[in-house]
């Protein structure tokens, strides 16, 4: 139902979870280059743990082959955004769209997004960030309760038991 893009992630770790995360959610996983690990790392298998086979992962040499080829509404979330996540109305098809976990999304690539759909996820007032894996999931439980946790993007989410 939803698609999550990854720009320029660093950590194995953390995209093995949100591999993981979304073999759970049925959502798209897309990997925007460069990356900051080659895809047969082992902590990112160990994170996915068995997942892989579960999701569907695309990976895109840079933000400009994303964005040429991505389909749906292209939101945002960054800490330098202001409006809330639990706030937006989300739709099918929507693009969650999450920055690198040192840099997170360059301002130029946020000022591609419609400052309406540029989300953020609201935390104390001297914190700087949130863990990528636990970011995404925030978010994508939101925008799946919000559809009542139905749909997926193909049929391979469901795990076979």
């Amino acid at each position: 139902m939803f698609s999550i893009a990854l720009y320029q992630p660093e950590i194995p770790p953390n995209t093995g979870n949100i591999i993981r995360l979304c073999a759970n959610t049925g959502c798209q996983l897309n990997l925007i280059g460069p990356l900051g690990f080659s895809m047969n790392e082992k902590q990112l298998r160990r994170a996915g743990l068995d997942y892989h086979q579960y999701s569907e992962v695309k990976s895109w040499e840079n933000w400009h082959q994303f964005h040429q080829q991505a389909s749906g509404r292209l939101l945002s979330v960054s800490t330098r955004n202001q409006r809330h996540y639990s706030d937006f109305n989300y739709q099918p098809r929507d693009v969650l769209l999450f920055g690198s976990e040192t840099h997170g999304l360059p301002e130029e690539i946020r000022e591609q997004v419609a400052i309406e759909n540029r989300l953020t996820i609201p935390m104390q007032k001297d914190s700087r960030s949130l863990n990528l894996s636990n970011s995404v999931a925030i978010v994508v439980y939101e925008a799946w309760r919000q559809h009542g946790f139905s749909g997926n993007n193909f049929a391979g989410t469901a795990r076979k038991p």
